[in-house]
C-alpha cells in the first residue's frame, strides 16, 4: 500500500524516482496527517457514508484542474473504490506534482433500477482530505441486468457539478457494462431530486457532458473490442475516448498516464512506473507502458465540431474528411461556424 510523503523507500526500485520539490511541503504536511491518523486501512462498512456521497448535493471545484473519478462497483468490479485507495497517494501526489491545484471527486456507478445507492458521488477534495472521501464509498457489488446507470451519472455531471475555472477538465470512467438507454423521470428524481419532464437520453447527456469534459471510458478486461458495449460508448463519448485496459491491477497506471500525457509529463510518469517494479516485472512493465502510450498517442486534440447530421461529437482530425463515430455519415472539415 503507497504512503503520503516522499518515501519512496518500499518501491521496487528505492531512489530511481522522486517527487517534484514543488510540492515537496504539501506532501510532508499530508505524511504529517497520514502519521496520525495511522496505518491506512480501507474497510467497507456495509454502506456509503450517505452524509458525504448524497447525489443530490450540487458540487464546485473553483480549481482550474478538477478530476472526476467513476468507478462501476456492480459485481465483479465491487473492489475497485480499494484497489483505488490503495492507490491514492500515488495518484495524488503524482498528477499534483504537474498542477498543484488538482482536486478530485470520486463516484461509485451502480444500477439505479435494482440498487440500493446506485450513486454515490464526493465532494472535490485534495491531499490526504481524499482518504476520507474515498473511505467513504460503498462497494455494492448488485447491479441487475447487463447495463447499468452511468446515465444518471451523466446527468448529474450535467446538472450538479460546476467548475467555472476548468477548461474541459478530465473525467474518467472505469467500467466493464452499456448503459442503461434511458433514465427515467422517477430515477431522476429520487435519486438527484430533480423534476424532469420527460426521460433521459443517456448518449445525448454523454455528448454534452463530452463538450465540457474530456470523458473517457476504461473498460477492463472483458468482452471484445468493437462489440455493442464499445459501440454505445463510442457513439457517447467517441471511439477514441474507450479504452481496453491490458491488465486491470494497472487501472490507475492507466489512468495516471493518460492525464499525464495531456499534461506533457508522460516521460516523468514512465520513469515512475519504472520504479515501482521489481526486475521480474521488467519486460512485462514494458509492455504496458508501451501500451498505455499507443493509446495515448492514438487519441487526438479535443473535439472542436458537432456532426452537422445527428450531433455527435466529433473529433479533432488534421483530415479534411471523417466519418461520424454515431451516425456513420461523412463529414468534410472544416466545419462552417
Amino acid at each position: 500500500m503507497y504512503s503520503w510523503g516522499d518515501d519512496t523507500s518500499d518501491w521496487a526500485k528505492p531512489g530511481t524516482y522522486a517527487y517534484s520539490e514543488k510540492n515537496k511541503a504539501a506532501r510532508a504536511k499530508d505524511a504529517e496527517k497520514a502519521k496520525a491518523e495511522g496505518p491506512r486501512t480501507y474497510t467497507d462498512r456495509g454502506g456509503p457514508n450517505e452524509q458525504l456521497t448524497n447525489p443530490k448535493k450540487m458540487l464546485t471545484s473553483q480549481s482550474p484542474n478538477p478530476l472526476i473519478v467513476a468507478v462501476d462497483v456492480t459485481g465483479s468490479m465491487q473492489r475497485w473504490p480499494a484497489e483505488i485507495f490503495d492507490r491514492l497517494p500515488l495518484l495524488y501526489q503524482t498528477l499534483s506534482q504537474y498542477r498543484s491545484d488538482l482536486e478530485i471527486s470520486f463516484v461509485a456507478i451502480g444500477d439505479s433500477r435494482c440498487d440500493r445507492w446506485p450513486l454515490q458521488c464526493t465532494s472535490f477534495a485534495k491531499g490526504f482530505d481524499l482518504e476520507t472521501q474515498l473511505k467513504a464509498l460503498h462497494g455494492e457489488g448488485g447491479g441487475g441486468d447487463i447495463p447499468e446507470s452511468y446515465g444518471l451519472f451523466a446527468w448529474w455531471v450535467q446538472t450538479h457539478v460546476k467548475t467555472p475555472n476548468a477548461d474541459r477538465p478530465f473525467l474518467i470512467i472505469f467500467g466493464d457494462a452499456p448503459m442503461h438507454p434511458t433514465v427515467s423521470e422517477g430515477e431522476v428524481r429520487h435519486y438527484l431530486g430533480d423534476e424532469i419532464a420527460q426521460p433521459i437520453d443517456a448518449i445525448g447527456t454523454f455528448r454534452q457532458v463530452s463538450r465540457a469534459w474530456n470523458t473517457w471510458f476504461l473498460r477492463r478486461p472483458t468482452g471484445t473490442k468493437g462489440d455493442d458495449t464499445d459501440k454505445q460508448w463510442a457513439s457517447a463519448i467517441g471511439g477514441q475516448q474507450v479504452v481496453h485496459m491490458d491488465d486491470e491491477q494497472r487501472a490507475v497506471d492507466y489512468a495516471m498516464g493518460l492525464v499525464a500525457r495531456s499534461w506533457g509529463h508522460f516521460d516523468d510518469f514512465k520513469t515512475n512506473m519504472n520504479a515501482r517494479q521489481d526486475g521480474e516485472k521488467v519486460k512485462s512493465l514494458a509492455e504496458r507502458v508501451s501500451s498505455i502510450e499507443r493509446v495515448i498517442e492514438a487519441a487526438k486534440a479535443p473535439r472542436v465540431h458537432d456532426c452537422p447530421k445527428c450531433g455527435a461529437p466529433l473529433p479533432a482530425t488534421a483530415a479534411s474528411k471523417l466519418t461520424c463515430d454515431y451516425c456513420g455519415s461523412s463529414v468534410h472539415l472544416p466545419l462552417r461556424t
